[in-house]
């Protein structure tokens, strides 16, 4: 085998196992100039659809953030203003920040449900293609993982009762 199928080879391996994503990264200095344009919209008093817009930016910010406590906020934030949406564009695009906060969270059952709903609107939406892939990928390394963890436990099992029953033979005699 050459050096370059090898080079790959190790590159899918540890893609595999370190559970990379294509799906951006936040930092907290993102967010919190997210914060700063929603208190100033709501300050200046601003129209409708800004402080909508500023509000769809920072929920952005929150599902992509690397701390757990913000990708929640965002959750909150789009399922409560999900249902007051009425616009079709911001509607998918909130179906999809919420299914990048589940991602995000673990929750993969409920992002690939809200992926695919998105990709019944756009079929061909590339973000929305990749999550689904992202999900997937992940949804399969865990099942691997998971299988992986109970031949362990089986196994263990296995030994500590041939262990059991050599131990138990040793005193009969």
């Amino acid at each position: 085998m050459d050096s370059a199928k090898i080079g790959k080879l190790f590159d899918s391996i540890g893609s595999f196992f370190s559970g990379s994503d294509n799906i951006p990264w936040c930092d907290s200095d993102i967010v919190l100039g997210c914060e700063r344009e929603v208190a100033e919209a709501a300050e200046k008093d601003s129209s409708d659809e800004h402080k909508s817009e500023c509000l769809l930016r920072l929920s952005w910010a929150l599902v992509h953030s690397k701390r757990p406590e913000d990708v929640q906020r965002g959750i909150a934030m789009l399922e409560g203003s999900l249902p007051n949406t009425s616009d079709a564009l911001q509607v998918r695009e909130k179906m999809y920040l919420l299914a990048v906060g589940y991602y995000r969270s673990g929750d993969y059952s409920r992002s690939r449900n809200l992926v695919d709903r998105c990709l019944e609107i756009a079929p061909d939406w590339r973000q929305a293609i990749n999550l689904k892939k992202s999900i997937e990928d992940h949804i399969k390394k865990d099942g691997v993982i998971g299988i992986g963890i109970a031949a362990t436990a089986v196994t263990a099992v296995g030994l500590m009762a041939g262990g059991l029953a050599a131990a138990l033979s040793s005193r009969k005699k």
